[in-house]
């Protein structure tokens, strides 16, 4: 019977592609599971909503919040449990959160929200307490936690409802929190403690607000304004400025001044420096604007190159897009130190927001104090005069947006829903600084990212839980070189890179991570970190190309099949922006009733010698055997080699001295 020899010939490395021309089909590079990437998960039987997190770097621990539990697990290593206590919730606050009808199998338990550490050592704990927020302090001494029997007022600083976004940081052991303030969470502001200044209770100042993040950016000695330190509240909330018979939500940044103390009546204890303004993201696709779900400061130097990333998602469950956009601190100052002001016009039974065309009162309403100011007489904020106070009560809305760094989404993917994001940087082997982007989303994965010159690249999407679990939080610890993820059932830890996951030179350099380079020597992809400054050794690393790369011979594989069989032929791609090209004899093939192509790999039906190859003359293969010569491109190039050479032996002897099975000496 007559068989069929098939050569699969595959030569690489493989051709980049980059998606970027298309930012709306931004694809990783790869997708890997957590384990191949050096990570680890830790989950306890029992124990849900790891949502808090505390770095004890010092201490190497990491503490932990969750559901009535608070854990210290090994910071280099989360699945060992260093110590774990309960904080439960008490009989009477049990009855009478289920007199007040709530879930009792869902919302009357102690959901730890907020963990901080003092300077003397002790950390300051903060839970829901089954609609009842409250407060502890904790200690972690020789290996063991220690929960203070005392009870402290949570109002304020922990939210009424468990699944409510709540957002908190301690600046210079202030706390800043935005929160509900009632039982019913109809009550929104942002409140400094224990001073207890906070925002008027108008919707004009939160309508319906869902908090993001709060960000503290100090100015020090670098501030020819001598103007105050600010913190900025980023959130989402529905808008009171556009005439809409449906709800519309749109995402905001909001700041006050560090120093703010408050005014006068009307304004005793209440912010006399909040503004807000609306962030925008826009993507074309979509009509609605899209909201904000995260937010992460990055300051590479003095306090004006900080840059907020943010990650937005539709709001619509039509068309699921996600972004992300970034902001230059100076151009939020901008609009609300130059821009103009919304206010309500009120003529009749009509009402409407319009643009502020009037005078301003002066001192400039929400503006910090500054040099100027002081100058006036104006040293604290309740100093300022009626007018401004007045105006900023009913006024708290600028009427020109915030736009993106680049007028534009930095990235834009369809299909995947963004919900937290944390940047690291990094200087790679040529002395060049870059930031990674940790990107968590809906279905359980987290996307590290780099922009280069404003194109990005998705190097890896790393899976951490079930596709069903959400990242709820992301931490990264820049001193251990790890990054930190919660979800509803698990705690996820993995390294910011896991260069030997990357088994060539090609993959290694084509993967266009910072972190990583090639060392020629050791032939083995090495973390940069790792080269010290006395050692000599070459590494490669193309964040552009991979042409540094020693080329790679080809692989052959040979199958023997029959006539009548149907033959399948695998292609393992490396990339998931790899593309695979099938050719007979130098010949593309198309997808039909012959060639099946299946995720790169190709189904070949009822082989027959129609797909015979080429023939060899003077020494020649054994009659009746048909030569099928099939390649295979991957990534960087597509390449032909002839299976059979059989031409190249000029004697009878030279042909049967090379003993190939395939070659025969013709000696008419």
């Amino acid at each position: 019977m007559l068989f069929l020899l098939i050569i699969l010939s595959f030569w690489g490395p493989a051709v980049f592609t980059s998606a970027q021309n298309l930012p709306l089909f931004s694809t990783p590079r790869k997708t890997v599971s957590l384990s191949r990437n050096g990570g680890y998960i830790f989950q306890e039987e029992g124990v849900r909503n790891y949502s808090a997190m505390l770095f004890m770097e010092d201490m190497g621990v990491l503490i932990l919040g969750a559901r009535e539990t608070i854990l210290a697990l090994d910071l280099a290593n989360i699945t060992h449990k260093k110590d774990m206590i309960k904080w439960e919730v008490t009989p009477d606050k049990w009855n009478t959160c289920l007199h007040k009808g709530r879930n009792l199998q869902t919302e009357c338990w102690n959901y730890i929200r907020a963990i901080h550490r003092w300077k003397d050592g002790r950390m300051y704990v903060c839970g829901t307490n089954a609609f009842s927020p409250a407060c502890k302090h904790l200690s972690y001494t020789n290996g063991e936690l220690t929960l203070e029997n005392k009870t402290l007022n949570g109002y304020g600083k922990c939210p009424f409802d468990p699944f409510q976004r709540y957002v908190y940081e301690f600046f210079d052991d202030e706390l800043y929190s935005a929160t509900s303030m009632d039982f019913l969470g109809r009550d929104m502001a942002i409140m400094r403690h224990p001073d207890r200044i906070r925002t008027v209770d108008s919707d004009s100042w939160f309508n319906d607000p869902t908090f993001i993040g709060i960000k503290n950016v100090t100015k020090g000695m670098e501030n020819p304004d001598g103007d105050d330190d600010e913190i900025y509240l980023f959130f989402s909330e529905t808008a009171v400025e556009y005439d809409s018979y449906v709800k519309l939500d749109v995402s905001r940044v909001a700041r006050v001044c560090k120093r703010d103390v408050g005014g006068v009546m009307p304004m005793h204890k209440r912010w006399t420096s909040f503004l807000k303004a609306q962030l925008d993201c826009p993507v074309l696709q979509t009509k609605l604007p899209l909201i904000i779900k995260d937010v992460f400061l990055f300051c590479p130097g003095n306090w004006t190159t900080c840059v907020f990333y943010g990650v937005f998602t539709s709001q619509s469950d039509m068309l699921q897009f996600s972004a992300l956009c970034t902001y230059r601190i100076n151009d939020i100052r901008k609009v609300y130190s130059e821009g103009k002001f919304k206010t309500l016009h009120i003529d009749g039974n009509f009402s409407k927001w319009m643009t502020y065309l009037g005078e301003l009162p002066d001192p400039r309403p929400g503006a910090c104090i500054n040099d100027d100011a002081r100058q006036k007489g104006i040293f604290r904020s309740n100093y300022l005069p009626d007018e401004t106070l007045l105006f900023i009560r009913d006024n708290p809305l600028m009427d020109q947006a915030v736009k993106p760094s680049y007028k534009q989404p930095l990235l834009l993917k369809k299909g995947a829903a963004f919900t937290s994001i944390v940047v690291a940087n990094t200087t790679a082997l040529d002395g060049t600084s870059h930031q990674v982007m940790f990107i968590g989303t809906a279905s359980g994965s987290v996307l590290k990212a780099v922009n280069y010159d404003r194109k990005m690249v998705i190097i890896e999407e790393v899976q951490l839980f079930n596709h069903n679990e959400p990242v709820k939080i992301l931490r990264l610890s820049t001193a251990m070189g790890l990054l930190y993820a919660g979800s509803e059932e698990a705690v996820a830890q993995m390294p910011f890179c896991a260069c030997s996951k990357y088994t060539s030179c090609t993959d290694c350099v084509l993967a266009r991570d910072p972190y990583c380079g090639w060392d020629l020597v050791s032939k083995s992809c090495i973390a940069i970190s790792n080269i010290h400054s006395d050692e000599h050794r070459e590494v490669v690393q193309g964040l552009k190309d991979a042409t540094r790369c020693p080329a790679v011979e080809n692989t052959k594989i040979i199958k023997i099949f029959y006539p009548g069989q149907m033959v399948s032929l695998p292609c393992q791609l490396e990339s998931n922006l790899s593309r695979v090209q099938w050719r007979v004899n130098d010949q593309p093939i198309e997808n039909d009733k012959k060639y099946n192509f299946q995720h790169g790999s190709l189904l070949i039906l009822n082989v027959s010698d129609t797909d015979k190859g080429w023939r060899c003359f003077g020494c020649f293969p054994p009659r009746g055997i048909f030569l099928g010569l099939l390649y295979a491109g991957s990534e960087e190039a597509a390449a032909q080699m002839p299976f059979c050479e059989c031409s190249k032996y000029t004697s009878c002897t030279d042909c049967v001295l090379a003993r190939d099975p395939y070659c025969g000496w013709d000696h008419n």
